[in-house]
């Protein structure tokens, strides 16, 4: 079977060594497996992307030997392939408008589980309103190849949104639309998507689309046990001397490079992991503390 992977970043703020792990590891996966590998701009929230970013990604991961097929796709080329979507949803009447506030859910249900108000109570036409996607009576089940079974009651989550009041597509509803666009056979990302990943098969389901193989790598912690981001202020990836970065990612990924790669180019460096590649060595846990991470 053709392997097709991908890595997509979102333009609010620059690659930093989180970012580098999902690249690195999906890079790898693909190109161990003799596949193709994509990279896809999420840019579907412009209030929050940061001015010029999404132009400096690819000459970061090519600063750091991470060189794509195809050409480079944009999410925002497809809004009219996310609007059929979601007219499709809509006509099938697994999807609905709502224009409940944040404000109004909580102060009627305590456990923050939406209660399908508006599927019984249709807002007027005019009214501005996400829409939702049904879930009811849904069990999803998926063994993921690092973190392993996994099933979700997403009765448990509620209906969740594919559109916002602020008119702009969710992720949720876009990654599903481009991963089937784009013929994405393997998703290797970051766990902090674990939980996202039954809502993204949910959609997959309703829409006919196959599912991909997921695996899911831990994050990078840092010292307060925070999550590696944009958000934690993470440093950006430094390419003007990309070796250590990357060997210190492959010791985060469970590769055990050898000692003396630290001082090979970085074409070596990028060789020896393809040929070495092993997914399934990377250890079955959520998050890692970066600095105390060893070999």
């Amino acid at each position: 079977m053709t392997y097709i992977g991908r890595f997509a970043p979102s333009p609010t703020g620059p690659l930093h060594f989180g970012s580098l792990l999902a690249a690195l590891a999906s890079f790898l996966d693909a190109r161990a497996n003799n596949g193709k590998w994509l990279l896809r701009i999420e840019d579907l929230d412009p209030p929050r992307e940061q001015s010029g970013v999404k132009e400096q990604f690819p000459l970061v991961l090519e600063a750091f030997g991470l060189c794509w097929d195809e050409e480079l796709s944009f999410q925002s080329e497809r809004l009219q392939n996310y609007d059929d979507v979601l007219n499709e949803l809509a006509n099938q009447r697994i999807a609905y408008r709502c224009n409940c506030s944040r404000k109004q859910i909580i102060e009627r249900c305590s456990n923050m589980v939406y209660d399908q108000h508006c599927l019984y109570h249709p807002p007027e036409p005019e009214q501005q309103c996400a829409i939702r996607v049904r879930c009811k009576d849904c069990l999803i089940s998926f063994r993921d190849i690092i973190q392993g079974a996994h099933a979700y009651n997403l009765n448990n989550s509620g209906d969740f949104v594919i559109y916002r009041r602020d008119n702009l597509y969710a992720y949720l509803l876009a990654v599903v639309v481009d991963d089937f666009l784009q013929g994405i056979t393997h998703v290797v990302r970051g766990s902090d998507l674990l939980d996202e990943t039954a809502r993204q098969i949910h959609l997959q389901q309703l829409l006919g689309y196959p599912t991909p193989a997921y695996a899911h790598i831990p994050v990078a912690a840092n010292p307060e046990g925070q999550k590696l981001s944009k958000q934690t202020f993470a440093p950006a990836l430094d390419t003007d001397n990309p070796i250590p970065a990357l060997f210190q990612a492959l010791v985060f990924l469970d590769q055990h490079p050898p000692n003396e790669l630290l001082y090979a180019s970085k074409d070596e460096l990028i060789a020896w992991a393809i040929e070495n590649w092993r997914i399934k060595d990377i250890k079955q846990t959520m998050a890692k503390p970066l600095n105390t991470t060893e070999q």
